[in-house]
């Protein structure tokens, strides 16, 4: 190595001069990286011409020169090292950059299957929905449809009651115990004219005995008085009856229901066949038992015998069977139904009076339980006495009949 130290050699001024000024333009022009740099500079004539101090000028040159070729190396190094690392460090941040980019498409594209599946389920329901709500407003057309006509049919049969409720007023409001409705009540028709046959004079005399004695052909002028019917009002029965209408109902809690069930239901209901017995007892309190003539279903072979029994039409055709309730076997006129049930049960003349007189006693109860008879209380009171009486009577075993 050069020794550095400055050695103290006479030196010309003007060539001190330059030599400052060429040292401070190469410190001004010297560049610390990719700078050529001349390793073999032509020599300077100065330093040839001035001998030994051109020696030295040429030796601190060389030295300088030497320096800064060492620079040159260290800086282009370390450019070297900083740009490796920058290309590492790069190269990093794009491989992670790589990896997220990766992770994002991962994720869109996870994120797009998720909204094509709830975009499939949405039609899927709204599909479905539309369906249930169409489903929804057939039904209710449905049932609108049916209602209105159910509406239209109840609305017939209203009509069809209050025809019936303004006929059965007229009927109750003019029938008393005194003067009855024949209309409302048949069998008296039949009475009064087995009243009128059977007075003095009202019956036909046999023709042998008007040959044979003939004073007897005188007919009375009068006619003794009729025996005329008495009655007398019992308190016990009357009081029952009055406690009864203040809250007029079929209970059987009420004394008075409870007496007549007693009395006259119970035993005029009670057949041979006991559980049949019970279901038209029921039926009766139910309202729902039908009595109609044999005539209206006769069969062909019931036509024939019909003939034989001087109906030539065919109507009113008995029927010899067995009747339902007591097991006997009688001419059944007439069958009765019990509600809704299809089978029918032929009844003798007899069952069909005990069945007719607790008919008649439960519909009067309900007119008045329905407020559509306009009468006094004993008036009421003596018309449920005479259907009692009827009660009896039929349950003893005599009845009307048809004579037609």
């Amino acid at each position: 190595m050069l020794c550095s130290c400055p050695l103290l050699l006479p030196q010309c001024p003007d060539r001190a001069q330059d030599h400052r000024r060429n040292k401070h333009s190469r410190a001004k022009e010297r560049c610390p990286v990719g700078r050529l740099i001349d390793l073999e500079p032509e020599p300077d004539p100065c330093v040839v011409l001035g001998g030994g101090q051109g020696d030295i000028m040429l030796q601190q040159e060389a030295g300088a020169q030497g320096g800064d070729t060492f620079n040159v190396s260290r800086l282009r190094s370390s450019s070297l090292e900083i740009r490796e690392k920058g290309t590492e460090f790069l190269r990093e941040q794009l491989d992670a950059a790589q990896k997220e980019l990766k992770l994002k498409g991962e994720e869109c594209e996870r994120l797009s299957q998720v909204r094509d599946q709830l975009e499939q389920e949405l039609e899927e329901l709204t599909a479905s929905l539309f369906e249930e709500a169409h489903k929804m407003v057939r039904e209710a057309n449905v049932k609108q449809a049916g209602a209105e006509k159910q509406l239209k049919e109840a609305q017939g049969k209203i009509d069809v009651l209050q025809a019936e409720v303004s006929a059965l007023k007229t009927l109750v409001l003019t029938s008393t115990p005194s003067s009855p409705n024949r209309q409302l009540h048949p069998q008296l028709q039949s009475t009064g004219s087995r009243a009128t046959l059977s007075r003095p004079g009202g019956h036909t005399r046999n023709k042998s005995a008007t040959l044979s004695v003939p004073q007897l052909q005188q007919e009375p002028t009068t006619a003794p008085p009729a025996n005329q019917e008495d009655k007398e009002l019992d308190s016990v029965l009357f009081a029952e009856f009055l406690s009864w209408k203040e809250a007029p109902s079929l209970d059987r809690s009420s004394a008075f229901i409870s007496r007549i069930y007693r009395e006259d239901i119970g035993p005029c209901l009670s057949f041979t066949r006991s559980e049949l017995s019970q279901s038209v007892q029921s039926a009766v309190e139910n309202n729902s038992l039908t009595i109609e003539p044999v005539a209206m279903t006769v069969l062909s072979m019931v036509k024939a015998s019909a003939i034989d029994c001087g109906s030539p039409n065919g109507c009113r055709a008995p029927v010899e069977t067995k009747c339902a309730l007591s097991g006997l076997s009688r001419t059944c006129r007439h069958r009765i139904k019990l509600g809704d049930k299809e089978s029918y049960y032929y009844i003798s003349p007899s069952s069909r009076a005990r069945i007719t007189a607790v008919c008649n006693f439960f519909t009067y109860i309900r007119y008045i339980q329905q407020g559509l008879v306009r009468q006094d209380a004993e008036q009421m009171f003596w018309e449920v006495m005479r259907l009692r009486r009827e009660m009896s009577v039929a349950k003893l075993g005599f009845f009307l009949t048809d004579e037609s």
